[in-house]
């Protein structure tokens, strides 16, 4: 799934129009520090570049927002990439909906593990359609069945909450 994420974003490379080779650099610090899972640190950067990013704000978002979930920050994670969900259309919000609906699941277990059914079940379902929106409109973003595994898993977990 991951994998897909990556490749609809791409790279910050020459081109991108930002015309700051300071901020290329500063993304590519980011950008490695995420990929070699330095999660916190990755999030501390994009937080400092999105500010500056102009049109490439929608995808530093994506990328921020991926990193808090990594860093199991998901209530962050989730409301980040909810907002970005609510501003994009097409491939893009189906990108912010599957680190939206992954935060959420995680959430929603958390709340299971410390038996509160009601969070629960208001996490999964906001994972569930977060999810299911992603996978009807842009089902190769989950290329493994991840995406897909989860959604099944939440909806066998809501008939009995």
């Amino acid at each position: 799934m991951w994998f897909a994420l990556i490749f609809v974003l791409g790279s910050c490379a020459e081109g991108t129009g930002v015309g700051q080779k300071g901020f290329q650099q500063q993304y590519a610090v980011a950008r490695d520090a995420l990929e070699r899972g330095l999660y916190v640190r990755a999030t501390e950067h994009y937080s400092e570049l999105i500010p500056k990013s102009g049109p490439l704000a929608p995808r530093l978002k994506l990328e921020y927002s991926h990193a808090l979930l990594r860093a199991g920050k998901f209530s962050d994670a989730s409301a980040h990439a909810g907002a970005l969900a609510a501003s994009l259309h097409g491939t893009g919000r189906s990108a912010a909906l599957s680190v939206h609906g992954t935060a959420e699941h995680e959430l929603g277990l958390a709340a299971m593990a410390v038996g509160d059914r009601t969070a629960a079940r208001q996490h999964f379902l906001k994972a569930t359609a977060a999810l299911g929106e992603m996978l009807a409109n842009d089902p190769e973003l989950d290329p493994l069945g991840a995406m897909a595994g989860r959604k099944s898993s939440m909806d066998t977990t809501l008939k009995t909450l």
